[in-house]
């Protein structure tokens, strides 16, 4: 069982399907989960959080080498990868581990914290929210019109929101890439001052559609509103600045809603604060870690 965490890129079978996992690091084991949803791995790789922490990066199913479901693109909701991570700590034989979900991610770990406290040692939040919906896209709306104020007559910005319109309404995986790549300016506090340090980012980065529907073609919104609150897996909040999806407006709800939770606001960061603010965010996960019972 040692082998399975390894150094490097990981296959198991849960419920009959293969999943994907890639481990580095050292220390407690933290699950980290991806956003999108569909968002490959890659991208929230944090060397700096491996100095503490045996990070298992998760391959959610549909994305890159986890294999897809029988309904795919739709049919991902967040009790069936739930019931995913379940069987993934049962394959690793891990009783209690961290818990990090960015955005999407983060939708999927407090789902899986209110249901499965007994398999937490605590749980990262990152840029995410307690609702989606509608309220939730208004919020998305004004803040991308923050985002366009601040970088106005700026060259590129025509093509972030046209990725931005375009990730909106496109099912396949390589339009969906091209859109992400096309808006990922849009994900950061200052973008085009760091260009340089994030192109290769943005060249790269890859995205498989995954639908928000059902088996039954019926949306998997999010309201936790009800339920955080009787959440008892002790709680770290991570949000920046400047995200124009799950901001600082989502994180103080949060905030307020679980208790005895904790929030780290980085303030130079859009939605991807490990790669804007590394040192900042390993030093807020480093610290809820070391003052989290074993």
């Amino acid at each position: 069982m040692t082998d399975l965490l390894s150094t490097g890129p990981h296959d198991v079978v849960v419920d009959g399907l293969n999943q994907r996992y890639h481990v580095y690091g050292s220390g407690p084991a933290c699950l980290a989960i991806p956003g999108g949803p569909g968002v490959f791995w890659e991208s929230l790789r944090m060397p700096l959080v491996e100095d503490f922490l045996t990070m298992v990066y998760v391959e959610p199913l549909g994305t890159g080498g986890s294999q897809r479901l029988p309904s795919h693109p739709n049919g991902y909701t967040r009790e069936r990868y739930a019931r995913s991570l379940t069987g993934l700590l049962d394959r690793l034989s891990l009783p209690r581990v961290f818990l990090l979900g960015h955005s999407h991610g983060g939708f999927i770990a407090q789902y899986f914290a209110v249901q499965h406290p007994d398999r937490l040692s605590g749980l990262v939040l990152y840029e995410s929210a307690p609702v989606t919906g509608p309220e939730h896209m208004a919020e998305a709306a004004f803040r991308v019109e923050e985002f366009v104020h601040r970088n106005e007559g700026q060259p590129d910005l025509p093509t972030v929101l046209a990725g931005l319109q375009a990730s909106g309404t496109v099912t396949d995986d390589e339009k969906i890439t091209a859109a992400l790549r096309d808006l990922l300016p849009v994900f950061f506090a200052h973008y085009w001052k760091r260009e340089e340090e994030f192109r290769d980012l943005r060249q790269n980065i890859t995205c498989s559609y995954v639908s928000s529907l059902d088996e039954n073609q019926v949306p998997d919104t999010v309201d936790d509103r009800q339920a955080l609150p009787a959440l008892t897996v002790p709680t770290l909040i991570v949000a920046g600045r400047y995200d124009v999806i799950c901001g600082p407006r989502w994180a103080q709800e949060l905030r307020a809603l679980i208790p005895e939770s904790r929030l780290v606001v980085l303030e130079d960061s859009g939605h991807l604060g490990h790669l804007e603010e590394p040192e900042a965010f390993a030093a807020a996960v480093r610290a809820f870690v070391q003052s989290t019972p074993a």
